[in-house]
C-alpha cells in the first residue's frame, strides 16, 4: 500500500535528497533550499512504502508577467517502483494542495524526446505543451542527459479550468503528419521533415521514439539528429499558435498531436 503525503520537516527533506542522489546520480539540491521553499509557498509531496520514501515531487512558488503560480521542478520514483501510477497520484496529491493555496496554475519541464514523461503530463493529467525551451538546463552531465543539448517542453497544468476538472477529451479528426519515419541500414528509425507545410489545419502529429534512451545507446547521432528536427518542427508550430495536447501510441513510434491553443477548453480557471 502505498501513501501519499505532504513533506515539510527536515527529516523528511533529508529523506528525498537521498532519493535524488539514487535517481539522477547528481548532487541533490541543498536542504536550506527545499526548507525555504516549502516554508514560503512550495509544496512537496512524497510516495511512501510503509516508512520508506519511495517517491517524491517538488515545487516552489514561480512568479511570471504578473501571474503566480507553482513550478512543479522535480519528480523522481525509485527505479523498483516506476510504471505503478505513483507519479500520476504525486501529481494529483500536489494538485489538490496547490488549489487549496489558491494556485490556478503548475507548470514544469520535461524533455519531448522522453515519452514515457509525455503521456502521463499530456494524456493523462490533461497539460499542455506550448512553450520550448532550447538547451533549457545547459550540458547536463547526469546518466539520462549527458550528450545532448537540454531541450525541455514547458507544460502548463491548468488546475482549476474545465479541461481538466471535466477530463475533457479533444476528439482527433484528419491530423496532419508534419513529419515521417524510415529505417536506415541499422534498422532505427529515421525522421524526415514534410517541407512547406502553412499550419492551417485543425490538427497535426509528430512522431517521436518510443524509447531515446536506448536511440541513445544505440546511435548518438541519430538522436542528436531527432532532437533537432523536432525542435525545428515544434518552435513552428508554437508560434504559429499550436499546442501539444497528447501523446499517441502507434505501432513503431508515438506521436505527439497538436492543436490551436485557442481552440481548447481554458475556460473555468478561479
Amino acid at each position: 500500500m502505498i501513501d501519499i503525503k505532504e513533506i515539510n520537516t527536515i527529516d523528511q527533506l533529508e529523506h528525498v535528497q537521498q532519493l535524488e542522489y539514487e535517481v539522477w546520480d547528481m548532487p541533490p539540491i541543498p536542504l536550506h533550499q527545499t526548507l525555504t521553499a516549502v516554508k514560503n509557498g512550495g509544496i512537496v509531496v512524497g510516495a511512501y512504502d510503509g516508512e520508506r520514501l519511495i517517491g517524491f515531487s517538488y515545487g516552489f512558488s514561480g512568479f511570471r508577467e504578473g501571474k503566480s503560480f507553482l513550478c512543479s521542478h522535480m519528480l523522481g520514483i525509485d527505479k523498483n517502483y516506476r510504471s505503478q501510477g505513483i507519479g500520476e497520484k504525486l501529481k494529483l496529491a500536489q494538485r489538490a494542495i496547490a488549489i487549496n493555496r489558491g494556485y490556478d496554475l503548475m507548470v514544469w519541464t520535461f524533455d519531448p524526446l522522453e515519452t514515457r514523461n509525455a503521456y502521463l503530463n499530456l494524456s493523462k493529467l490533461k497539460g499542455i505543451c506550448y512553450t520550448y525551451i532550447e538547451n533549457c538546463y545547459g550540458e547536463m552531465q547526469d546518466g539520462l542527459n549527458k550528450g545532448l543539448p537540454s531541450d525541455r517542453f514547458e507544460v502548463s497544468w491548468h488546475l482549476t479550468s474545465d479541461y481538466v476538472i471535466q477530463d475533457i477529451v479533444i476528439e482527433v479528426t484528419n491530423p496532419v503528419p508534419v513529419a515521417s519515419c524510415s529505417l536506415n541500414e541499422q534498422g532505427l528509425l529515421c525522421l524526415e521533415i514534410t517541407e512547406n507545410l502553412k499550419y492551417t489545419k485543425d490538427f497535426y502529429v509528430l512522431p517521436v521514439p518510443k524509447d531515446f534512451q536506448a536511440l541513445k545507446v544505440q546511435n548518438p547521432d541519430l538522436a542528436l539528429d531527432w532532437r533537432f528536427k523536432t525542435r525545428h518542427i515544434l518552435q513552428q508550430l508554437f508560434a504559429q499558435g499550436y499546442a501539444v495536447v497528447k501523446l499517441q501510441q502507434q505501432e513503431k513510434y508515438n506521436e505527439y498531436v497538436l492543436t490551436k491553443k485557442t481552440a481548447l477548453p481554458l475556460e473555468g480557471e478561479k
